[in-house]
């Protein structure tokens, strides 16, 4: 599948930034990775080696870096969006002078943001203009296994058809299947709310209680999602997708899952500000805990799983005293709050 782009420029340097230049590398003449520090910058260019993530990648020789975002936006006829979601809208405005208005752009970072609970993409419309060459891509994409050419696939969601096909040229390979979708905001929904199940999936872990508990977690996690997504304006059968339960299951399983690993040791007492300083990453779904249980208070959406992390994450509440308010619950019917 050729791609048609030639110089692609990824803003973020983290573990799933760096997979993804790597991917993309395959299918375009250079990628140019955007780094906050020098050090990254320099290694990356240097010796191909990333010193904060995936150190053991040896990334392609293709693949550049630089501090400067008006370096990387240089000559780019694609830009892959990658950073943590509480500084794509600040690093998106400081891009935006030197990106070009009709460069496409492709967002992998998964959140909702706080305050005005817009998508991921909508913020970076918001900054870089032009929101119909914007799109998202999403899938069960641990960056740990993608580096090392282990199976994978994902979903890219635009609301141009031609544009998600022109962006699945871009990442598609033999091990890293793409698929499009038009449904952009399902899409974005599932990717932001599986992490909050997945910390819900880790404290059940943490607290020992059994694969029972935990697949009941995750398919009442994917209901609840399918509730937001349907209550937004999103197509629920998205939520059967990659985006939606093939991420869900990756997200609530998998040790590489920063998600699950913050839920077991919130189980145990470690907090979030203790994880991240010590794990050096951003856990998302402590962020979407806030920013999807706001906006389901705004839109009267039932979220149970939300609001039992968001009581644990923000309103001092146990999380054995959350599991006993979730178990207490009256039966309802399976699915319910779809149209």
């Amino acid at each position: 599948m050729a791609s048609e782009f030639r110089r692609v420029a990824v803003i973020g340097s983290g573990s799933w930034g760096t997979a993804a230049a790597g991917l993309v590398a395959r299918n375009s003449d250079e990628v140019c990775v955007w780094a906050r520090t020098v050090a990254v910058a320099d290694s990356i260019c240097e010796r191909h080696v990333n010193p904060k993530h995936l150190s053991d990648y040896v990334l392609p020789e293709n693949v550049v870096a630089t501090d400067s975002l008006e370096g990387a936006a240089a000559g780019a006829d694609c830009i892959v969006v990658a950073v943590p979601s509480a500084f794509v809208r600040g690093v998106m405005h400081d891009l935006a002078p030197h990106a070009d208005q009709s460069c496409p752009v492709v967002v992998l970072t998964k959140g909702v943001e706080g305050g005005s609970h817009k998508l991921m993409t909508d913020v970076v419309a918001d900054e870089l203009g032009n929101p119909s060459r914007v799109a998202a891509l999403s899938g069960p994409n641990h960056a740990e296994e993608i580096w090392q050419g282990m199976v994978s696939a994902a979903v890219v969601a635009a609301g141009d058809a031609e544009l998600a096909l022109r962006l699945q040229s871009l990442f598609h390979s033999k091990t890293f299947r793409t698929y499009c979708s038009s449904d952009l905001t399902g899409v974005e929904v599932c990717a932001a709310a599986k992490n909050v199940v997945a910390i819900a999936c880790g404290a059940c872990a943490g607290n020992g209680m059994g694969d029972n508990a935990l697949a009941v977690v995750m398919t009442r996690g994917l209901a609840e999602i399918s509730r937001i997504v349907a209550a937004v304006g999103g197509d629920p059968m998205t939520c059967m997708g990659l985006a939606g339960m093939g991420d869900l299951v990756a997200t609530c399983t998998s040790p590489h899952s920063r998600n699950r690993s913050f839920g077991e040791l919130l189980s145990r007492g470690v907090t979030l500000a203790e994880y991240e300083e010590r794990s050096g990453m951003v856990v998302e779904g402590a962020r979407a805990a806030q920013s999807i249980w706001e906006l389901a208070s705004e839109l009267s959406i039932e979220t149970p799983l939300t609001n039992a992390v968001h009581a644990v994450l923000y309103e001092n509440i146990g999380a054995t005293e959350a599991f006993d308010l979730l178990l207490e619950r009256s039966p309802r019917q399976e699915f319910y709050g779809l149209r």
